[in-house]
Formats: structure tokens, C-alpha cells, sequence
């Protein structure tokens, strides 16, 4: 085989190991993540370093854990790093460091099924909020439709939108879609 050959093959397959790679990946570059976030419910105000750039910050995860907890029964439960990364890579795409703002974070059994039963329409049975694999989220400042089209673009878990509520959902389920 010439060189010319060779080497248009391992260009090619090399190409062709990029576009294979989910865009999530992509979103790992080796420099600090640094994300903000505003309880909509509590009030409460973190920015966090929460990977720098090596490793994820134990500590900064638990005060994210913290601001993402079930308010109403005041539990905590570790979110799903994956989905901390989903959030960079959003920004990323929206090209915006703003505040993200939390509607729901990580949700209790208990409450989840009080809100079930209480006629919040598209609180799922088996929600991924209850295992901190979901968040529902406004970005400050950026449309929500903006917010919604980034989510799907990086294709890297489920994305409920719900425009009369003014929120997207996302989770580190199946890469799937929905309007609620």
C-alpha cells in the first residue's frame, strides 16, 4: 500500500471516529467548568467550579447537590454528573455563562407523587428527577426557545419543552424529545 494510500486511510478513519463520538464528549475539554445557578423556589445563588479541568470537585458538587435538592422536604440526593456536563455544553452552544435557573431539580419520591396526584400535568411516574438525572431550567436572559433547540443539538439525553411554562426539561435518559 503507498503512502498516499496510508495515509488517506487513517485520515479517513479518523474522521470517521470523530463524527461517531456524541457531542457530549465533546463537551469535556481539559479546562475548569464553572456554572451558575439560581433556586427559582429558595432564592438561593451558587457559582460553582465544579470540574477543574482534571477531575470533579467533591465539594463543589455537594453545594450543587444542595442547590438542586427536593425543597419541599428539604432532601438531598447527588445529580447526575452527566447532566452537569449537558448544562455546560448548552451554555456552550448559546455561547452565554448566564445564570441558570432551577424549576425542579432533584425531586423525592414522596413529592413526586404528591405532585402526581395533585394534576401537575407531564410529572412522569418513573421521573429521572427522583435518581438526579433531571433538571427543568430556564436560562436567564435566553429565550426559551433558544434554550430548548441547544438542548436537542447536542443530543445527549431527553428534552421536554414547555413553552407555556417557560422551562426545558433535561435528563441523562434515552436521546428523545418531547412537548409538554
Amino acid at each position: 500500500m503507498d503512502v498516499k494510500r496510508r495515509h488517506f486511510l487513517k485520515v479517513s478513519l479518523g474522521a470517521a471516529a470523530l463524527i461517531s463520538i456524541p457531542k457530549i464528549a465533546l463537551a469535556s475539554p481539559s479546562s475548569a467548568r464553572i456554572i451558575k445557578f439560581n433556586n427559582l423556589h429558595t432564592g438561593e445563588r451558587l457559582q460553582s467550579c465544579y470540574f477543574d479541568g482534571q477531575t470533579f470537585v467533591k465539594s463543589e458538587l455537594s453545594k450543587i447537590d444542595h442547590i438542586c435538592r427536593d425543597f419541599r422536604r428539604n432532601e438531598i440526593h447527588p445529580m447526575d454528573k452527566r447532566l452537569l456536563t449537558q448544562l455546560s455544553q448548552i451554555q456552550r452552544v448559546l455561547n452565554t455563562d448566564a445564570e441558570i435557573q432551577i424549576i425542579s431539580g432533584y425531586r423525592s419520591p414522596a413529592t413526586n407523587e404528591s405532585l402526581r396526584a395533585h394534576g401537575h400535568k407531564g410529572v412522569a411516574r418513573k421521573s429521572l428527577h427522583m435518581q438526579g438525572r433531571a433538571i427543568d431550567i430556564r436560562i436567564a436572559g435566553v429565550d426559551i426557545a433558544k434554550v430548548h433547540d441547544a438542548a436537542l443539538s447536542i443530543k445527549a439525553g431527553g428534552v421536554g419543552y414547555y413553552p407555556g411554562s417557560q422551562f426545558v426539561h433535561i435528563d441523562t435518559g434515552a436521546v428523545r424529545s418531547w412537548h409538554g
